[in-house]
């Protein structure tokens, strides 16, 4: 069982080619810039747009091979869509959104309704099914907009920017929520994202689009030590510490402690950027509150800035100008300290 895809279309002045792979269980980002070719991949995948060569399969069923005449439309593949709008009928109570993709396979209305009950109540929702669209709040809507897509029992399910429409502070809780919901759900996943940290929070594996093709896959800590083109440094070169925060200081998983300004207690990810990080020879002093030994593990020079790997207590990427890496002398194996200021570190819940 797998989501197997070697996606060629073109859009205008896009061209995507793409092969892609996901595996039962596993949630895949894709992240890159506007006109990249990520919504796109979507609405291949989703059976909204044909595409012009290659193949879509999920479980060894073709959905979309131009080469054989076949095409499968969106209501009867295995696949679950929830957009980034949401995209509720404004008309329609929340439960008779969830019961619409069960109605529009053929399932009758009492059994849908009882299905889409059942959704509602398992995603904390059962006291908004009469609701419509306008009386629930941001994250209810995205909810029920999940639901909608979990109650046809797909395959795969596609999230494109399922955060994106949020503000911030609900942003916070619902990736936690939505996190937890894609850990029940046994098939395969795809994200499209424009956030790292959604990213971190919610995928086992990042895939990295410009221009229509894929420049860079991995982890996210594996793209920021050796990033391949400028928009993958900017975009996911950051520095994500998954921990807990008790009394302004979070402890990671290792046991690394990062002294944090303004942060509420408990679960959370801690963004530290690469220029953030100050690195010298020695212990200066100075303003910064969070201070480590660390070695460096690889220098690489794009222009005249500088990326050093951390390695240590609390391994980091550090972003540095060449003139400074010149002047310290720096080379790989280098003993050094690094250090950041707690009013630097932005927090998200995790």
């Amino acid at each position: 069982m797998s989501l197997v895809a070697d996606v060629g279309v073109r859009r205008g002045a896009l061209s995507l080619r793409m092969a892609l792979r996901v595996e039962p269980g596993e949630t895949v980002a894709v992240l890159g810039p506007n006109g990249a070719g990520k919504s796109t991949l979507l609405r291949c995948l989703a059976g909204l747009l044909p595409l012009d060569q290659g193949t879509i399969a999920v479980d060894g069923t073709a959905l979309d091979d131009p080469s054989h005449d076949v095409l499968v439309p969106p209501e009867r593949r295995p696949i679950g869509v929830v957009f980034q709008d949401h995209l509720l009928f404004p008309h329609l109570t929340a439960r008779d959104n969830v019961a619409f993709g069960l109605r529009a396979r053929g399932v009758r209305r009492v059994e849908a309704r009882t299905a889409a009950d059942g959704w509602l109540d398992r995603l904390g929702l059962a006291a908004c099914s009469s609701a419509r669209p306008s009386e629930l709040s941001g994250g209810q809507a995205q909810r029920v907009a999940l639901a909608r897509a979990l109650a046809t029992e797909p395959s795969v399910l596609l999230l494109d920017e399922p955060l994106a429409a949020l503000d911030a502070s609900t942003r916070v809780a619902v990736r936690s929520e939505l996190r937890r919901h894609l850990a029940s759900f046994d098939g395969m996943r795809l994200l499209v994202t424009h956030d790292p940290v959604d990213a971190y929070a919610l995928a086992d594996r990042v895939i990295v689009l410009e221009a229509g093709q894929v420049v860079q896959e991995g982890t996210l800590s594996s793209l920021a030590a050796t990033p391949r083109s400028r928009f993958v440094a900017d975009l996911v070169g950051v520095n994500l510490v998954e921990g807990v925060i008790s009394d302004g200081v979070l402890v990671s998983s290792s046991g690394a402690r990062v002294v944090i300004a303004d942060a509420a207690d408990g679960p959370a990810l801690a963004v530290i950027r690469p220029h953030s990080v100050v690195v010298s020879r020695r212990v200066e002093e100075g303003s910064a509150r969070n201070r480590w030994a660390a070695t460096i593990a690889g220098i690489d020079q794009r222009g005249d800035r500088a990326r050093l790997v951390l390695e240590g207590e609390l391994p980091l990427v550090a972003e540095i100008t060449v003139e400074a890496l010149e002047q310290l002398g720096l080379r790989p194996g280098d003993e050094v300290h690094a250090a950041v200021k707690a009013t630097d570190i932005e927090v998200s819940g995790a």
